[in-house]
């Protein structure tokens, strides 16, 4: 199990976050009321895909991974997803549920900010029609912005004098800071090498402290924005609109109600549907197979799927979110086997079984490191792995 990588999930009601939890997320496993392998209360479990190499040497039918799934060489790795509530106006503020709402972000290490791109509901979740959704996506930093900003303001005097009697550098200030947002010396230093910022931290006005916030934000968390409802009619001109403002690299045009349409008629075998792309099959495509027929009205819905998102955009996108999320913070798909000649784990149950496990490490990990990851006894031994050169005996 992925115990490192969390990522979480934020939208105003009825943006659609809780469809797209639902779309991603494992719904065969139910505890309460969360349709998804629950491990908190608001914590669950999603399965973002990625090439295994068992494709790579030959071994798809051993692949046997003790989490998630792998078919034709494409692995669906376990990721902890959170479902963050309380996103209103005024949450750095303490509205509605703002505390809490913020509180739970500092756990993350990239957000999902689902949008509702359609315009169909205002900041409050209401119906309306018209609403401009690029109010959502700045409003969600604004809110971030300000909380981390007030609560460094509020404290300045005393910062600085602290900075100045410690002889203390700015990155080591700033990381007494931020240390309560779930932030490194690592993460600090990277972004202030980004900034470039040369003035001497006690000279700083509010400008450059909001400056350093922003360079913050965007180091400690990177956000994918999921567009969602991407199959209605006001959507095209607001993406347009959007796509001209924003780094496309961080927008992924979503609709999470058809992939929960799909993945339920898939489970129910009216049709066969493969996730994170446009290839869905019926009775009628494939009349020798054991799916269920289907009468016009399912038929009628399931074109306008594939008519509105799958041919329009190639998939309903919301597995490209997680993988976008996960390339966001660089970290590395590794599998520790065995053996290297039958990648198998050991013996056992785990005898006959490929490539079992599946462990995202973070950059700059080293091998002995990330033995110790796999097993606190291995690093005291040597141990093989196979870089992009080869084989490397750390």
């Amino acid at each position: 199990m992925v115990k490192e990588v969390l990522l979480a999930c934020v939208g105003k009601p009825s943006a659609g976050k809780s469809s797209f939890l639902n779309s991603v997320t494992d719904a065969t496993a139910k505890v309460g009321n969360y349709p998804f392998t629950t491990i908190k209360p608001n914590q669950g479990v999603a399965y973002m895909p990625i090439d295994c190499p068992c494709k790579k040497y030959g071994k798809e039918s051993q692949c046997k991974p003790r989490h998630g799934t792998c078919e034709n060489g494409t692995r669906n790795v376990p990721v902890q997803m959170l479902d963050v509530a309380g996103l209103v106006p005024g949450a750095s503020e303490g509205q509605g549920l703002g505390n809490q709402f913020l509180d739970d972000l500092r756990h993350a290490n990239a957000l999902i900010h689902v949008v509702d791109v359609s315009g169909t509901t205002d900041a409050s979740g209401k119906v309306t029609q018209g609403y401009d959704p690029i109010n959502d996506i700045d409003w969600l930093r604004s809110e971030i912005h300000s909380w981390v900003l007030n609560n460094l303001l509020k404290k300045w005097p005393n910062i600085v004098r602290r900075h100045t009697a410690t002889k203390s550098t700015a990155i080591e200030t700033l990381q007494a800071q931020f240390s309560g947002y779930g932030s490194t010396i690592a993460v600090v230093a990277k972004f202030m090498d980004k900034l470039g910022i040369k003035d001497h931290l006690e000279t700083w006005d509010d400008a450059m402290i909001g400056k350093v916030v922003d360079g913050f934000l965007d180091e400690r968390f990177p956000t994918v924005v999921a567009l969602n409802k991407i199959d209605m009619a006001d959507a095209d001109k607001n993406i347009t609109k959007i796509m001209r403002k924003y780094d496309p690299n961080t927008l992924v045009l979503t609709s999470a109600l058809a992939e929960a349409f799909l993945r339920d008629m898939h489970k129910k075998r009216y049709l066969n549907y493969q996730e994170g792309t446009d290839i869905v099959d019926t009775k009628d495509d494939l009349p020798d197979s054991d799916l269920k027929p289907v009468d016009d009205k399912l038929r009628t819905r399931i074109e306008k799927v594939q008519d509105l998102v799958l041919y329009r955009y190639g998939s309903t996108g919301v597995h490209e979110v997680l993988k976008r999320a996960v390339d966001m913070l660089g970290v590395i798909p590794a599998y520790p086997v065995k053996s290297i000649t039958n990648f198998s784990s050991g013996t056992g149950i785990n005898k006959g079984g490929a490539f079992r496990d599946c462990i995202l490490i973070w950059p700059g990990t080293t091998v002995r490191e990330f033995a110790k990851i796999v097993h606190p006894e291995l690093d005291k031994y040597y141990l093989y792995a196979e870089t992009v050169g080869g084989i490397k005996v750390m």
